[in-house]
């Protein structure tokens, strides 16, 4: 762990200074401000994300959803008069333990299958949001969400930053660490890892629910930020566009998501004045570096392995 620590400080640190800078930086530009935002969200879910569909070799679609319960949660935590900061761990892990237990029935499916039942369990988790209406309000959604503390934006995302920072880090750790090389295993052959001693469904499980500590964390931070969420927040479009930003960049590498995500998220935003063209935009930017690099742009690019994969195998998806 502390030379896979070692190797990746210096990366590390780099985005930290950054991801620091920025809101200084942007202070006087709220809409530029405002992506830099959404795009540490989104950096924080693909680490997330990454450690399912890159180590374990998972395809979670109900990661979303499970985003989705952490903000409600939070956010119906804070309107009964509790401290947004306070309900921030009680809704992350709430959410987690939640994921966890609709997702226990799939763990022990593989590939194909796996992605099939998270996609049933997220159409369940948004119907719920529709129909339980006295907690979500429905397909209206919530709106007029403050910030915690009504904190100025610039210091919001201060915060957005650090957890970002800290978000990387602790993927830095786990993947370093025996945890990291039994899911990776598990991820290459789970057959063998099984027969060499790792619990494969205990891994998973252990897997998911850090994952989904993540989804919970991202949901928490976007609700406030953005002040408005619905039912289309989380649907699967979001769990699909995490992974796109998981594969773009490179799964099964650390970097790859922060990549991923720093390059696909803010593209939305930035082409929002050309909607007629913008998503034909983005799919070819997306077929591009499939085409080009099919491992993502870390691989693609060949950067040093210290910026790139922890393992040289690349990781593959399991249909068997």
């Amino acid at each position: 762990m502390r030379s896979m620590l070692r190797t990746h400080a210096p990366a590390l640190a780099v985005f930290a200074i950054l991801a620091l800078a920025g809101p200084f930086v942007l202070s006087g530009n709220r809409f530029f401000a405002f992506i830099l935002g959404m795009t540490l969200i989104h950096i924080l879910w693909a680490s997330g994300m990454n450690l399912l569909s890159g180590y374990t070799g998972l395809m979670p679609l109900m990661f979303a959803g499970i985003a989705g319960i952490s903000a409600y949660a939070c956010v119906d935590l804070a309107a009964a008069g509790w401290s947004y900061w306070l309900a921030m761990p009680v809704g992350i892990v709430g959410a987690a333990l939640v994921g966890v237990v609709l997702g226990i029935p799939s763990l022990r499916l593989k590939g194909f299958y796996f992605t099939l039942c998270s996609l049933v369990i997220q159409t369940v988790i948004t119907l719920a949001f529709v129909y339980f209406a006295g907690f979500t309000n429905g397909d209206t959604g919530l709106s007029q969400i403050p910030l915690p503390g009504d904190m100025p934006p610039t210091r919001y995302e201060l915060v957005l930053a650090i957890f970002a920072i800290a978000g990387i880090a602790v993927s830095i750790a786990l993947v370093g660490s025996s945890f990291g090389r039994r899911i990776i295993a598990i991820r290459e052959d789970d057959v063998l890892a099984e027969t060499l001693g790792i619990d494969v469904t205990r891994q998973k499980l252990l897997a998911f629910f850090v994952a989904s500590l993540f989804a919970g964390l991202g949901g928490a931070l976007y609700a406030p930020y953005v002040g408005f969420i619905s039912p289309r927040s989380f649907d699967v479009l979001l769990s699909l566009n995490i992974w796109l930003m998981v594969a773009f960049g490179g799964r099964g590498t650390i970097w790859g998501p922060v990549v991923g995500a720093a390059l696909l998220a803010p593209t939305p935003y930035l082409l929002q004045n050309y909607y007629m063209i913008k998503d034909i935009i983005y799919g070819l930017l997306i077929i591009a570096v499939v085409v080009a690099m099919p491992n993502g742009l870390m691989s693609g690019l060949r950067l040093p392995m210290r910026f790139g994969r922890t393992k040289s195998v690349m990781p593959r998806e399991r249909v068997g």
